[in-house]
């Protein structure tokens, strides 16, 4: 199953009359999160009773976690940046300093909490270029009233381009798929235009990446704590090893050497 309600609530100013996010401190959630988070528990305990009334309690297992968090979970620290803008500034800059050039440098952006962007020209000419544009590009967004915030760095802490976010992403340099520019964003900054959002995921923060992962059911132990670090892509040998399936019968496992989650430690 897959639910995006917690998602939704996590990013929103506002739906439904209530406020979306966390309260001041970060940490508790506010009206809108809590009211998803009660139907998210609702419907996993009508699943429970469902499987305990079809007596599958002793051969079932539910495994709870979140494909991503959202950033940032503290209202003060946003920051919302249009990202369109920035994008046509480094176009123009791009045509100014290269009049011959026939195409927009930004072939296609995708602009969340991070910032990927894929160019028409992928030599080291262009993604030197991009990234030192993004690194000293300056500007005003806003913050979670709406007033004018002033951002620097075009939001971002690092930026990977070329080789460099090749790299990042483990893969070779040149494909396709791998964007040429990778900015890790300052923490806080969402690109959005307007005030629609409050949060968003897709980038490098912890709060992006750090999710919960509960494993509970037949033969797991009740109430055990595992604090080792693990990974989502954990669950799909876990659940082939659950199954009584090989778990390196999956070609990720075989690549990237997968383990199962330590149910048994």
């Amino acid at each position: 199953m897959n639910f995006q309600t917690v998602s939704t609530a996590e990013k929103l100013p506002r739906s439904n009359g209530l406020p979306g996010g966390y309260l001041a401190d970060g940490v508790t959630p506010g009206p809108l999160l809590v009211r998803a988070l009660n139907y998210i528990n609702t419907n996993i305990g009508a699943m429970v009773e469902a499987i305990n009334d079809r007596h599958l309690a002793g051969n079932t297992v539910i495994i709870l976690s979140a494909k991503h968090g959202q950033s940032p979970q503290t209202p003060s620290a946003l920051t919302r940046i249009p990202d369109g803008p920035i994008m046509d500034a480094l176009n123009a800059a791009w045509a100014a300093a290269n009049p011959s050039a026939t195409a927009p440098l930004v072939a296609f952006s995708i602009n969340d909490d991070g910032m990927l962007v894929w160019l028409s020209d992928r030599s080291r000419t262009a993604t030197d270029f991009a990234r030192n544009f993004l690194l000293n590009h300056a500007g005003a967004g806003n913050d979670i009233n709406g007033n004018p915030k002033a951002y620097t760095a075009s939001g971002l802490k690092n930026v990977l381009a070329g080789a460099d976010a090749a790299a990042y992403f483990h893969v070779a340099v040149g494909d396709a798929r791998v964007p040429d520019v990778f900015g890790v964003s300052q923490y806080g900054v969402v690109y959005t235009g307007g005030k629609g959002k409050i949060a968003e995921h897709g980038g490098a923060n912890p709060q992006d990446r750090a999710v919960p992962l509960i494993v509970s059911g037949a033969g797991i132990g009740d109430g055990e704590v595992n604090a080792s670090m693990v990974e989502t892509t954990s669950i799909a040998p876990t659940i082939a090893r659950l199954l009584g399936l090989n778990p390196n019968a999956l070609l990720a496992v075989q690549i990237e050497h997968t383990r199962a989650l330590p149910l048994d430690d």
